[in-house]
């Protein structure tokens, strides 16, 4: 499972409630624990609801295309 370098990010109940809707709560789990936390700290970090909204629609497209980690390369 690995330990984090970074401090754990809280869960929004916002992106739970888009993981279930999606049915990319599997994906999720999926991804290695550092890249969970940091989509939450890129969402969490954002200050306007709008910019969490693109941040979380980002998320989930990789999630469901199963490549690509905040715009970066990443076939896991």
């Amino acid at each position: 499972m690995g330990t984090l370098k970074r401090p754990k990010q809280p869960m929004p109940g916002f992106v739970s409630d888009a993981l279930r809707t999606h049915g990319l709560e599997d994906a999720y789990r999926d991804r290695p624990p550092y890249q969970r936390n940091d989509y939450l700290g890129w969402i969490n970090r954002a200050k306007q609801d709008a910019t969490k909204q693109r941040r979380l629609a980002k998320m989930l497209e990789e999630l469901r295309q199963g490549h690509g980690y905040m715009g970066m390369d990443w076939t896991g």
